[in-house]
């Protein structure tokens, strides 16, 4: 039985940048057990990466955790982000709490938006942008009672 997605993985260029990029602007927390590997045939055949190194570390906000890798080897494809109307995974989305206040406050923090200012239809509010290496972020306000509203996700993580 599915219970619901766990988490959403980002391969990033550069491991500190990144954490420290999530930890400020979306408040994730490292969560024990971080590891890094090299030279295992079991992780090559799992990942479908041969000749892989790497580490991983799992990060937390609320009910969703992240997860970056940065992978020492093999060398990556280096091929920009994808859009969100190209096919494949394409972005996450954030809920947040006061649009304008967050839209504000994560370009601060490095964000860059594809527009000045997040749209809005039938009471939701949104706007994607994107981390320091371009992977795309989506911001979502919604109208209390809306049907998409994420229950049992627990208090913001930010103040």
């Amino acid at each position: 039985m599915i219970r619901g997605i766990h988490h959403v993985a980002i391969n990033v260029a550069d491991f500190e940048r990144m954490a420290d990029f999530y930890r400020r602007a979306f408040g994730f927390e490292e969560m024990p057990g971080a590891f890094a590997w090299a030279d295992n045939p079991d992780y090559d055949r799992v990942l479908g990466v041969p000749g892989s190194k790497g580490r991983v570390a799992m990060f937390r906000a609320g009910a969703s955790f992240l997860e970056l890798f940065e992978y020492a080897a093999p060398p990556a494809r280096d091929m920009p982000p994808l859009r969100p109307n190209d096919r494949g995974y394409t972005h996450f989305c954030v809920i947040v709490e006061d649009m304008d206040r967050e839209f504000e406050r994560l370009k601060a923090e490095g964000m860059t938006f594809v527009a000045d200012r997040p749209g809005h239809e039938d009471g939701m509010r949104g706007i994607y942008g994107a981390d320091p290496e371009g992977n795309v972020i989506e911001l979502l306000e919604l109208p209390a009672g809306h049907p998409w509203v994420l229950d049992g996700a627990g208090p913001p993580t930010r103040a």
